[in-house]
């Protein structure tokens, strides 16, 4: 057997309460153990991310969490150290980080990161993920740089690539799909046909209080809040129809990123026929629960991959292109737009989705197909940088 691999994982986390970042960290674990069975290789892997509080939801033995505060970007004693154990590098950006939209501060620590990895001499593979804008002419030259020095790069839709095409970068760019469509889950037991439509919902904390200003960052079109109780309260008055608020981000240190919060105070005001998901402890719990789900709608991407993921009809609804450019490129046409669509087109819509939900559950496993097809360029790339 050959020696093991220390695979790198770059902004990933297997504690961050966004679950939808540890779903791309347990999903992209899945995917390299998978390659790794195959070869015949052992692999271990440290995850490179930021320090959290919450406890590991990935306890395998050969996984190592070697986070690191801001400051630890620029220590030799700090990420460095850590790199230097990595025979490779996979960077995930976090799923959509590798932009400047986000603030000169952000875009810098992010690329520092990617420096270190490549002036350390190990290879960076830029796993699939949103890639840009890049709108500063600074940050588009220093990404452009970085990019034409990784070993391999991944845009989990066609809009990045053409993005890049358009602010002018040439090098080779593949296109996959997202890494969680991987993420292992507990299939739920076959339930009898009379039993109550479970509606799972999920409400997003950090649009419910107008994004991290307070004052509608995103941009969105209607009433956020009052269209989701206007939703809630309809489905929940539904005869035969049971709610449930699935939280995806829950972040107790966090009230504006807390969707456990927001879900509990629109439970209150609607009242019965609503039932509260739990704290879920991990990525794959979640998409469990999901997955027991007859309808599933929500703003959270990661929590609608996971419905998508496992067979469960979803109308996604979109405050950033990240929704339209995955969905989309798979030919899942049912992504609402909470940025240009009125609210009352939007309620609409979820409703006759709903009530189309056994041809939109067809339309869900054809899609989902595709994006397996288009994820198994990443693993093929893979298996070939690590069977040298």
């Amino acid at each position: 057997m050959s020696s093991p691999l220390t695979i790198g994982l770059l902004w990933h986390s297997a504690n961050s309460d966004n679950l939808g970042v540890g779903a791309l960290t347990v999903a992209q674990i899945a995917i390299v153990e998978g390659i790794a069975a195959e070869l015949g290789r052992e692999v271990r892997f440290l995850t490179l991310g930021w320090r959290d509080p919450r406890p590991s939801y990935v306890t395998a033995d050969n996984v190592e969490n070697a986070n690191f505060r801001t400051r630890d970007l620029y220590r030799p004693s700090g990420l460095a150290r850590s790199v230097r154990r990595c025979d490779i590098v996979l960077d995930i950006g976090a799923g959509d980080s590798f932009s400047d939209i986000y603030g000169a501060k952000r875009f810098i620590k992010y690329m520092t990161a990617k420096a270190t990895v490549l002036a350390l001499g190990r290879p960076l593979i830029l796993s699939p993920q949103t890639i840009g804008p890049f709108k500063a002419g600074w940050a588009r030259r220093v990404a452009f740089v970085t990019m034409r020095r990784a070993a391999a790069i991944f845009a989990r839709d066609e809009k990045s690539i053409a993005i890049l095409r358009d602010q002018g970068f040439g090098g080779d760019v593949h296109l996959a799909s997202d890494v969680a469509l991987r993420l292992p889950y507990d299939a739920p037991a076959a339930r009898a046909d009379d039993g109550p439509v479970r509606v799972g919902i999920n409400v997003s904390g950090l649009l419910m209080n107008g994004g991290y200003t307070g004052a509608n960052m995103f941009g969105l079109k209607g009433d956020y809040p009052a269209m989701m109780t206007r939703i809630v309260t309809r489905f929940a008055q539904m005869e035969g129809v049971v709610v449930h608020l699935v939280p995806h981000v829950i972040a107790d240190t966090m009230p504006v990123e807390d969707d456990y919060r927001a879900s509990e105070t629109l439970a209150r005001d609607v009242g019965q026929g609503v039932k509260m998901a739990p704290k879920f402890t991990s990525p794959s719990e979640a998409k469990t629960y999901i997955a027991g789900m007859d309808f599933f709608m929500g703003a959270r991407m990661h929590a609608c991959i996971a419905a998508f993921s496992s067979g469960v009809p979803v109308v996604p609804m979109a405050y950033s292109r990240k929704f339209a450019g995955l969905f989309g490129a798979l030919e899942y046409p049912h992504t609402v737009d909470c940025t240009s669509d009125p609210a009352e087109e939007i309620e609409a819509r979820i409703f006759e989705q709903f009530e189309a939900r056994a041809a939109l559950a067809n339309e869900t496993q054809a899609a989902f197909a595709r994006g397996l097809d288009r994820l198994s360029a990443y693993e093929d790339s893979l298996r070939q940088i690590m069977s040298t």
